[in-house]
């Protein structure tokens, strides 16, 4: 099974920027997308950008133009990043990285532990 380890979370001010960090170990191979998602106080989790086995990405579209989704392969790790630019108080949340998995016929929901950003104004 894939195990997410995420990383690169923290305090910044209005307009700044951060990058989230994300290692993917264990059954790498069998990941079909990776994305990152947030998730506010009082709020049900969202996705903010996906990158499929492909390449082919997705962004929210409070995100377009702010955010990038990237990932790199190595050996025996997938990293996968989230450079957030121009950053907005309303961007503050838990952001989880997440993978889906295929195993056998079926797919399978795998999160990270979670990382805080927090947007001041």
């Amino acid at each position: 099974q894939v195990q997410l380890v995420e990383s690169g979370g923290g305090l910044v001010q209005a307009g700044g920027s951060l990058r989230l960090s994300c290692a993917a170990s264990g059954s790498i191979f069998s990941i079909k997308a990776m994305g990152w998602y947030q998730q506010a106080p009082g709020k049900s989790r969202e996705l903010v950008a996906r990158i499929t086995s492909g390449a082919g990405t997705t962004y929210a579209d409070s995100v377009k133009g702010r955010f990038t989704i990237s990932r790199d392969n190595a050996r025996n790790t997938v990293y996968l990043y989230l450079q957030m630019n121009s950053l907005r108080p309303e961007d503050t949340a838990v952001y989880y990285c997440h993978a889906l998995e295929r195993n056998g016929l079926q797919d399978f929901n795998i999160w990270g532990q979670g990382t805080q950003v927090t947007v001041s104004s």
